[in-house]
């Protein structure tokens, strides 16, 4: 597994099968320009497997932390631990970056992602409560 730093949209198309939905191009030129925002795509064998993006943040009484908006393995390579190794190398580079923390958010019910980001390091705090405003 070769886990590579994405800058241009390029290798993120090609890989689009790992997203939610296909990159739409205008908000992944905006995504790879923007400082602090960070895309990782595993390969095995020069395929892409799988990706995590994440996003620093920085408060003015904090510092910067970074937030992992997204994890995706594609089905014919999970199971193999690259999930756990694609959060284990943005941690890293959270790290290197200055960053206090790394927080990730994902549903109850969902003991695969809470397996996988245990496994790279994370724990839950229990003292979070998540509300959204849709816009759509």
């Amino acid at each position: 597994m070769d886990i590579r730093r994405i800058t241009t949209s390029a290798p993120a198309l090609a890989a689009a099968d790992l997203f939610d939905d296909p990159p739409v191009s205008a908000a992944l030129e905006r995504f790879l320009a923007s400082e602090g925002h960070h895309l990782l795509i595993a390969y095995v064998d020069d395929v892409p497997a799988g990706m995590v993006t994440g996003v620093e943040m920085t408060h003015p009484d904090k510092g910067t932390e970074m937030f992992l908006y997204e994890l995706g393995v594609s089905p014919s390579f999970q199971g193999r631990s690259l999930g756990s190794a694609l959060v284990t190398e943005l941690a890293a580079l959270a790290r290197s970056r200055g960053c206090y923390d790394m927080w990730v958010v994902t549903e109850e019910d969902n003991a695969a992602a809470q397996a996988t980001y245990r496994r790279a390091g994370g724990a839950g705090t229990g003292r979070q409560v998540v509300l959204e405003w849709d816009f759509t």
